[in-house]
């Protein structure tokens, strides 16, 4: 794949935060993590071409943030006691496999807010507009904030158990249900 495609830019900048909180997990300092995200993303740009399409992106490019922080890791080995290699590679592959479960939630999320019928689906997006509040959205629809968050608990919870079933029906390899 090209780095410069639309493509793979929309990957790369939809996979930071993923990758940064891979990254963040592992070495647990906020402004290292940032320095090694700077050089998986330099890494990831000059390894564009290894990318194949419709595999997993994220899971590749925390692969090669793996080894940047690995590096780091030995880096520092010298200036601070740091965890042994085996429980290092433990925490990466943990740290893996909630990254892959975080993309099937977030996935599941998306189906499941589209199924919404339009006025709950309007309600949960007024809510998490930037700025919004509950209070602000009873005053626009002249009803209690009792009522508005009433109505957006029973909104997540749906949205809670639909995700549940969308993930649970994706791990067994079953296609989901319309509904859910």
């Amino acid at each position: 794949m090209q780095r410069d495609t639309e493509e793979f830019i929309e990957l790369l900048t939809g996979a930071q935060s993923a990758v940064f909180g891979y990254i963040l997990s592992l070495c647990h300092d906020h402004a290292r993590a940032q320095d090694v995200l700077q050089e998986t993303n330099v890494t990831i740009w000059r390894k564009a071409e290894d990318y194949e399409p419709g595999t997993n992106f994220t899971a590749w490019a925390c692969r090669i943030a793996y080894f940047h922080v690995l590096n780091q890791r030995r880096k520092l080995s010298r200036e601070q006691l740091v965890f042994d290699e085996e429980v290092f590679d433990y925490l990466a592959e943990r740290q893996e496999q909630r990254s892959e479960g975080a993309d099937a939630r977030l996935r599941a999320l998306r189906h499941c807010v589209e199924g919404l019928p339009p006025k709950q689906r309007q309600l949960i997006e007024r809510r998490y507009e930037p700025g919004a509040s509950v209070k602000a959205m009873a005053e626009e629809d002249r009803s209690t904030e009792g009522a508005v968050s009433q109505a957006l608990f029973r909104i997540r919870a749906a949205l809670q158990r639909c995700i549940e079933r969308r993930v649970a029906a994706e791990k067994s390899g079953l296609r989901p249900a319309a509904g859910g």
